[in-house]
């Protein structure tokens, strides 16, 4: 009962995070300047040349209905949030018109998923071991030298670490392409080929500025644990200093850690636009800054739409599963 209790307002909770968020994502691209379909229209225009006004204005209609603008603001939320939100229907992009917004990203995501999640997961174990270690043996000067490490990498911009990538193994050295270029034409080999020749250098940055932060939290969280009582009680009993850190030190600091990675995983590819323009990485966040510039309404609804449901979503889960890691957590 308490399980389904906790569980039903967790629910509640997540519902209207996302209702929020996708209200807001609604609402602001209708206060840019821009009409998208009078763009189109103009582009048509400047193609074809003047059309009859009739077959104008049957353009005009048929294309905000597809862009979701006929009606008042009130009829065009409602029948965003039906088919936009509960289908992943956000109808055509403005800039590959009248291909499915949905289809285009869903071709981009695969690639985004892979960059962040890969690199997200890897900053998130190295660091907080390297953390734990740090905070742990905190008199060590090998703890103090690699605290050292971290706090110098982690103030420095992200777009400053992926530059200097770029220039040394891209640019000076020849290792990397300057622009990634993935071959889906010319077999699984050479496919998986080019996807780790394009992704390595954006994985890396990403992997050297998220590990200075899991280093920080974690040398923190695991310094403050390694003072408590029970751990100075579990010395006294005379347990070995490995099962002290993992069994006590770890379980009681990584807590607060799961739900930074949650956060993480679930805003991967919110973080990820200025990799993929700096390294022209083909994903949604470089799908994103398009879709900005060019005022691509769907194109904005569905990327964004799909971020907050992502981050939402990982963050409900990470809070059902936290009795899991610590018994000291009830549903109650």
């Amino acid at each position: 009962m308490k399980f389904r209790k906790y569980f039903g307002l967790r629910l509640v909770t997540w519902a209207l995070t996302i209702l929020i968020g996708v209200t807001f994502i609604f609402f602001i691209p209708r206060m840019f300047p821009t009409d998208p379909v009078e763009n189109m229209i103009g582009q048509i225009q400047s193609r074809s040349g003047q059309m009859d006004p009739q077959e104008m204005a049957a353009l005009r209609k048929s294309l905000r209905v597809q862009f979701g603008l006929e009606g008042s603001l009130w009829e065009q939320y409602l029948a965003y949030l039906w088919r936009g939100l509960l289908h992943f229907d956000f109808g055509p992009s403005l800039v590959s018109f009248p291909t499915p917004a949905g289809e285009i990203i869903a071709t981009y995501l695969p690639y985004t998923l892979f960059l962040s999640l890969i690199s997200t997961l890897l900053a998130w174990i190295i660091g907080n071991a390297i953390g734990l270690l740090a905070g742990f043996r905190k008199n060590k000067r090998s703890s103090k030298i690699l605290e050292g490490i971290a706090i110098c990498i982690y103030p420095v911009p992200y777009f400053l670490v992926a530059l200097i990538l770029q220039i040394v193994f891209a640019y000076l050295l020849g290792w990397f392409p300057l622009q990634s270029n993935i071959n889906a034409m010319g077999g699984t080999a050479a496919y998986l080929r080019s996807l780790f020749r394009a992704s390595f250098l954006p994985a890396l940055s990403q992997l050297l500025v998220g590990t200075g932060w899991w280093i920080i939290s974690m040398k923190s969280l695991s310094a403050a644990t390694a003072e408590e009582d029970f751990v100075q009680y579990a010395r006294f009993r005379g347990l070995a200093e490995r099962r002290i850190g993992a069994s006590y030190v770890m379980r009681n600091s990584i807590l607060t850690q799961i739900t930074a990675l949650a956060m993480s995983l679930g805003g991967a590819f919110n973080g990820a636009i200025m990799t993929e323009i700096i390294f022209s990485y083909p994903g949604v966040g470089a799908l994103i800054q398009k879709a900005i510039l060019q005022s691509d309404y769907n194109m904005i609804l569905g990327c964004i739409t799909i971020s907050i449901v992502a981050i939402s979503t990982a963050t409900l889960i990470a809070d059902l599963i936290y009795p899991f890691i610590d018994p000291r957590i009830r549903y109650s």
